[in-house]
């Protein structure tokens, strides 16, 4: 699993795999890009900071230390 956060977007992208991706669906502030046979591959979150100030009070430490920014 690979994680990244486009400050300037505020998007936070979580690979979950390295497949093509085939077709994405998005939720609300969520994309989910899925590969030919319906496997999620990346997943998208948009106005991430908004998304982890909400659910930091339940992350994990070890989580919460991956997005911490100087």
């Amino acid at each position: 699993m690979k994680f990244r956060y486009d400050k300037e977007d505020d998007v936070l992208m979580v690979w979950l795999s390295q497949a093509k991706v085939d077709y994405a669906e998005k939720n609300k502030n969520v994309i989910i890009h899925f590969s030919k046979n319906d496997k999620p591959i990346l997943m998208e979150i948009l106005e991430a900071s908004k998304f982890l100030k909400n659910t930091s009070k339940v992350l994990p430490d070890s989580i919460k230390k991956q997005f911490v920014t100087a």
